[in-house]
């Protein structure tokens, strides 16, 4: 029985391919008739020699690196040890079957499949799915988040030098070099170099695709000139940036860094540029590179064994059965279906296939692609099996391995189902690839069904996964991993942030496609009587609605915590005008109604008339002919709520993430301290900081010692430092809420503030005040609940004459002012004037400016049991510390 699910894939695989040889029997050419006959007797009577489907240490990208990196030879031999098991080995015996027993009832199931697939015949290509729409006909709007993260990624795209990207494919093919190559994973003894620039490929189709940007498709058209001049060189079809004797190392089972994964990238990008950019040069180079990979496999079978080329592949070999489904779609080659069912992975499919949550300790980014590239074969083939395991496979995360952003991993891999709590230990969360593919998986999966929780996922981790992983608008400055633990920053982490031309992580690879293509599930088309349009994520943008004859263009007011509301506005121009209602102008569009949003306070307004809503989890549809004058406005509530991390165990049962609609919030934080007071109503303590109040934000700076010094909280007082970089823990240390005394006065700019007594409240300890002790004491931080009248102070002209200066005089003890000692050793007290003391007076002038920090409009104030947290969406940090999960005591 735990041979079963190995068995019901090869046995599905060999049924395939035998229902797709009549259709091919005249275009299969005479070598590979033998082939197939072959492969299929191989697996019809070999398939219960199981396949190895472990998941070794070196499948660990950072790990790999670290290793070829190191001069430990001791280390890299016992390492290396472990790269493929010994197939005589017991253990290795143990590992080729699914690690936990079937039960009886999963027996049964997998008779009624076992009867079910001998009477399969041939598939039928499925219908009704819903259909991409043109990239090219979609446009960002420029200031949106999405639409300035795009333009980011644009000017990275630019930055490149084309001779620098080709330098190891030239140097492999005997090519003359000029110019430098890359560094980090793609310098020259890097065996995974060459990723990045498949990768490159793919994101420069889809920006081209998204932006018509010019000097892009230059550089884009040079380099896949440039890579088939490689492949022209070496003469045989094959391309890569290394040679292909690291295949004579897959194909001996020998140590390597996952060569197929490097060469699905660079097979993708080719074809994107092909069916994005519409290069056909791009498809001839695909073409020819598949047909001397065919060839290889094709000798590893015949040689040795089918079994031989699974064991082949123990390790990341990326999409290749994905990108390999793609080609066929295109070119209905039967060799491209045949080698793209051989990169499948029948262990791990197998285990999905019979429904067995068993995919602990795998290495995740090796398995999403194939899950990916087997949805990708049920869309072609009708493949029943195939859709059943995406399903499984995306309900198997959701339930099991997920984080509130959607995400998913632990130190590249897997653990054990619902025990998410023990991956918070680590700062090594949530690889961005992972995020990547599993959106590509929640795609699928939507336009097969239209189900909105997929849309919702979609959202979700592309709001909180995607969108967090730039270091703000700083062009090619990007994470690996993205740390969901307590008190954690994207700056410290095994791998902090990357630089723009020496880092080239496998994930600056999928970065860079995912800020390429953010207007690509905005929209679907679905084809019946009338066009009808989905629209399922709202994002600022224009669609060219061709088949619908329409210019849609929607707006959306950026969310804000001091209005619960996502505003949508849509307005329309038609392609031509209405002569008559005779002529076939209908179009019906749907409008997704997310599950986080609620029926209370909902509105849809078309042309001033309320609409009916459906329940959350619905679309609005509506279907008419469309006008340049029609309007249609949704309002959805945005509410705040908690989330419990996917861990079933009792004594986790209090740690939740807050989410407002589909924001992950973070909170500020240095320490330790997770403990949050909650109650039934999340705005009984969680409230929205007010617009304003970003009017009140002020830092405090002097010149001293040569260098310019900003006053900081920390550690509960107060004290000078130099001068910060904005998205900093500093920067927000460095930035206080002046507020006023008299809660009827208002700032609407600091000079309001001048002669008016304020407070100081530290920008990231809401609720806190800046008090002092009296004369000569230091200035401490304590909960304004207490009321002191030592908390507040003057804002008076700069006691050293200067226009550009204030100081702060202490109400309660006039003639004593915040003193900073003209030093950054000693910390800042009150001190009183004696006489006209010009040190003093400098001392005590500082210089007000716009807060180095300010808050984001989705800032929140949550209750904490020993201090007040501020809440902003993770997306939003940069360098700063910040806690994603909370301890919630009621």
């Amino acid at each position: 029985i735990h041979y079963f699910p190995i068995l019901y894939i090869s046995l599905l695989r060999a049924y395939a391919i035998i229902a797709i040889l009549p259709h091919f029997k005249n275009q299969i050419p005479r070598k590979m008739k033998g082939f197939v006959s072959v492969f299929v007797v191989l697996v019809l009577c070999g398939c219960a020699v199981a396949k190895e489907c472990t998941n070794i240490p070196t499948q660990s990208h950072t790990l790999m690196y670290e290793l070829l990196s190191s001069k430990n030879e001791t280390w890299k031999e016992e390492m290396m040890s472990h790269f493929h098991l010994t197939p005589t080995d017991e253990s290795a015996w143990a590992d080729l079957l699914p690690r936990k027993f079937l039960s009886e009832r999963q027996q049964h199931d997998w008779a009624v499949m076992y009867k079910k697939i001998k009477n399969m015949g041939v598939f039928q290509s499925p219908e009704g799915f819903l259909k991409d729409v043109p990239l090219e006909d979609v446009r960002l709007h420029e200031y949106s988040i999405h639409g300035i993260a795009q333009q980011t990624n644009l000017e990275y795209l630019l930055m490149f030098d084309v001779d620098r990207l080709i330098w190891s494919f030239r140097k492999t093919a005997g090519l003359p070099t000029p110019a430098a190559p890359y560094g980090g994973w793609e310098e020259p003894g890097c065996e995974l170099r060459g990723h990045f620039v498949g990768h490159y490929l793919s994101a420069s189709a889809l920006m081209w695709a998204s932006t018509q940007n010019d000097n892009l498709k230059q550089k884009m058209t040079s380099l896949v000139a440039g890579l088939s001049a490689c492949q022209e060189k070496i003469g045989t079809g094959y391309l890569s940036a290394f040679p292909s004797e690291f295949f004579d190392r897959v194909e001996a089972i020998k140590g390597v860094w996952a060569p197929y994964y490097t060469i699905h990238k660079i097979l993708a990008g080719l074809l994107d540029q092909y069916t994005f950019a519409g290069n056909s040069h791009a498809l001839n180079v695909v073409t020819w590179m598949v047909d001397y990979f065919y060839n290889r496999v094709q000798n590893v079978i015949t040689k040795y064994t089918i079994n031989r080329h699974y064991q082949s592949l123990n390790q990341e070999t990326g999409g290749m059965n994905d990108v390999l489904y793609r080609l066929y779609s295109i070119t209905e080659d039967s060799k491209h279906m045949l080698l793209a069912q051989l990169f499948d992975k029948p262990c791990f499919l197998g285990l999905l296939a019979v429904q067995a949550n068993d995919i602990a300790d795998m290495h995740a980014n090796t398995h999403i692609p194939i899950v990916v590239g087997s949805q990708r074969r049920y869309e072609i083939t009708g493949d029943p099996l195939s859709k059943d395991i995406g399903t499984f496979f995306m309900e198997t995360i959701n339930s099991s391995h997920s984080y509130a952003t959607g995400g998913t991993s632990v130190g590249e891999f897997w653990r054990d189902p619902k025990r998410i709590a023990d991956t918070l230990k680590t700062t090594e969360n949530e690889e961005s690839c992972t995020t990547y593919n599993m959106l590509k998986v929640s795609r699928h999966l939507f336009r097969w069904t239209k189900e909105v929780s997929y849309a919702d996922y979609y959202e979700r981790a592309l709001i909180n996964g995607v969108l967090s992983i730039q270091r703000g608008t700083d062009p090619g400055v990007m994470i690996y991993m993205l740390p969901l633990g307590l008190g954690v920053s994207k700056a410290i982490t095994f791998h902090g942030w990357g630089t723009p031309f020496d880092t080239f992580w496998c994930c600056y690879g999928t970065g860079i496609e995912s800020f390429s293509k953010l207007g690509d599930s905005i929209y679907f088309e679905e084809e019946g009587k009338n066009p009808t349009l989905y629209v399922i994520q709202y994002i600022s943008s224009s669609f060219n609605w061709k088949s619908g004859k329409l210019l849609l263009n929607q707006t959306v007011v950026p969310a804000a915590s001091w209005d619960p509301y996502l505003r949508v506005t849509f307005t329309f121009s038609p392609f031509e005008k209405v002569l008559s209602d005779d002529e076939n102008t209908w179009s019906a569009l749907n409008f997704r109604l997310p599950t986080w949003t609620s029926l209370d306070g909902a509105k849809g307004i078309l042309n001033g008339e309320t609409l009916s809503l459906p329940a959350p989890g619905n679309y609005l549809s509506i279907t008419r002919q469309w006008s340049a004058s029609d309007n249609l406005t949704l309002q959805l509530p945005l509410t705040t709520r908690t989330e419990a991390i996917k861990d079933d165990r009792p004594e986790y049962a209090s740690i939740h993430a807050i989410l407002y609609g589909p924001y992950l919030l973070a909170g500020h934080t240095l320490g330790g301290d997770w403990d949050l007071k909650s109650g039934a109503n999340t705005s009984e303590w969680i409230t929205p900081i007010p617009e304003s109040y970003n009017s009140q934000l002020v830092s405090f700076s002097q010149f001293f010692e040569n260098s310019t010094f900003v006053l900081v909280n920390s550690n509960q007082s107060l004290g000078m430092q130099k001068f910060p970089e904005s998205g900093t823990d500093l920067a927000l240390q460095a930035t206080f809420r002046l507020v006023p005394k008299e809660s009827s006065s208002k700032f609407s700019t600091l000079a309001d503030a001048n002669d008016r007594s304020v407070m100081l409240e530290p920008f990231d300890l809401p609720g806190m005040n800046v008090i002092h002790q009296g004369a000569d004491k230091p200035l401490l931080i304590v909960d304004s609940s207490d009321g002191k009248p030592s908390s507040v102070f003057l804002v008076v002209p700069g006691l050293d004459g200067r226009n550009e200066t204030i100081s702060l005089e202490s109400q309660s003890d006039k003639g004593c002012y915040v003193y900073s000692g003209l030093s950054s050793s000693a910390g800042v007290k009150l001190s009183c004037k004696s006489d006209s003391d010009a040190t003093f007076n400098q001392a005590t002038s500082f210089i007000s400016q716009k807060g180095l920090s300010q808050y984001n409009a989705l800032s929140f104030v949550a209750k904490g049991l020993n201090r007040n947290f501020l809440l902003e969406p993770l997306f939003s940090f940069r360098d700063e510390h910040y806690t994603v999960y909370f301890n919630l005591k009621g």
